[in-house]
């Protein structure tokens, strides 16, 4: 295992330096065009600290779904020399236990990575617990309308008969509710880490777990039909909804997946973070996922 990891180094380290190369022999380009880069093979178990240390670039537009400041969203587009190549559509929901301290930037080389893989990535930022009108129903009030918005999206290069939704941890939780209820406009929903059974979950004890019921306005027993409502397990999911967890997240436990009916992909080793980290193995089973689901 050792040494074919060494290998792949390798071949990235090569890949990586060609890449720099001709990127230096080229002409000037536009500022919102991406940049290409390469993201080498790394060891499980990422930390949160390492995913905001990672190179990024910045998104071709940013797009307001709503009126509110925080309902818009980062619209990537792939470079692309074919100029009437429509790319498929990852609509992405970005998790942080639902708080308003983590925001949309801690998903920004994911993006990156997603893009530069040929995809348009549709990153919607929202209001979270913390924000006027954010919590439960108005964070989810604002992935709904941010998914709805998608047809304005038509002049760009983009196919809208190939969309999948994504959503990490939290925002996969939100991610897999919406997905439950757009099944006709939407070719998959995956849950990276995803909070699948909230109920559960805001019975934990970990700093995640216990911002659920600040999110959702009190405990299972205080809300219990709130909890109905927002809870993935007790509705009728996507029928094509795909469960990617890591066998080392202790931030949202693989117990997670435990009840579902649905395909789960369980990574040996992996943690929370390796989802939204390119370069893992994580992510490469992510985008061999998105392939088979893009044929």
């Amino acid at each position: 295992m050792k040494d074919l990891y060494m290998k792949t180094l390798i071949l990235l380290l090569i890949s990586c330096s060609l890449v720099y190369m001709f990127s230096a022999q080229a002409k000037q380009v536009e500022e919102h065009k991406l940049s290409n880069f390469c993201y080498l093979p790394t060891q499980s178990n990422v930390s949160y600290a390492a995913v905001l240390e990672l190179e990024k670039s910045q998104a071709t537009h940013l797009i307001q779904y709503g009126l509110n400041p925080l309902q818009y969203g980062e619209l990537w587009l792939p470079d692309s020399k074919d100029a009437n190549y429509k790319h498929p559509l990852v609509i992405f929901v970005h998790g942080g236990c639902w708080l308003n301290e983590f925001d949309i930037s801690h998903t920004h080389a994911f993006s990156t990575a997603l893009a530069n893989n040929g995809y348009a990535v549709w990153s919607i930022e929202y209001r979270r617990t913390g924000d006027q009108g954010g919590g439960w129903p108005g964070s989810y009030q604002d992935i709904e309308k941010a998914i709805d918005f998608v047809p304005n999206l038509r002049d760009y290069p983009i196919d809208l008969r190939k969309i999948a939704l994504l959503g990490h941890s939290a925002g996969g939780h939100l991610a897999l509710l919406a997905g439950s209820e757009r099944r006709a406009s939407l070719s998959a929903v995956i849950g990276l880490a995803a909070i699948y059974d909230i109920e559960q979950y805001s019975k934990g004890n970990n700093s995640c777990q216990t911002a659920a019921s600040k999110f959702m306005g009190g405990d299972a027993n205080a809300v219990p039909e709130q909890y109905r409502a927002a809870n993935p397990s007790k509705q009728a999911l996507h029928p094509n909804t795909i469960l990617m967890h890591g066998s080392q997240d202790t931030i949202v436990p693989i117990q997670q997946t435990e009840s579902t009916k649905h395909r789960v992909v369980e990574i040996e080793d992996a943690g929370h973070f390796d989802m939204i980290y390119p370069g893992t193995q994580t992510f490469q089973v992510l985008l061999k996922k998105l392939a088979s689901i893009f044929k």
